[in-house]
């Protein structure tokens, strides 16, 4: 199955706090490979504007390292999983993770609220 990823990126690397980013990552897939990168910066940010935003590039799927719960909701709206925890990497190293099924999401970064695994979609076995 083909995907279309976005990363909140800082300096290149996974933005630990998703409302922060300075860009986004959008990443084409077709067969489990990486076809095509595209960095865009978001708008200025404000609560609940991002999710709206990214499902304007057709994504289907979100790795974050912290988000908070009204935005995961905002996400699932769009039909847009959400997998949050992740570490902080490079776009390509997340990407090659997630689409092997060996991403590993830890506790939700964002401090927004202290729930522990709100919203949390931990699905491996990526197709």
């Amino acid at each position: 199955m083909n995907k279309k990823i976005a990363i909140p990126l800082e300096n290149d690397y996974l933005c630990s706090h998703f409302g922060h980013c300075q860009q986004f990552a959008i990443v084409d897939t077709e067969a489990g490979q990486i076809m095509k990168i595209e960095k865009v910066t978001p708008p200025e940010h404000v609560p609940g504007l991002y999710p709206r935003w990214v499902a304007q590039f057709g994504v289907t799927d979100v790795i974050v390292g912290g988000i908070g719960q009204h935005a995961i909701t905002l996400f699932n709206t769009e039909n847009i999983n959400v997998h949050v925890g992740a570490p902080v990497l490079r776009t390509e190293e997340l990407v090659i993770q997630f689409l092997s099924g060996k991403l590993i999401l830890m506790e939700n970064s964002c401090g927004h609220d202290n729930q522990i695994g709100h919203g949390h979609h931990h699905e491996h076995g990526h197709s």
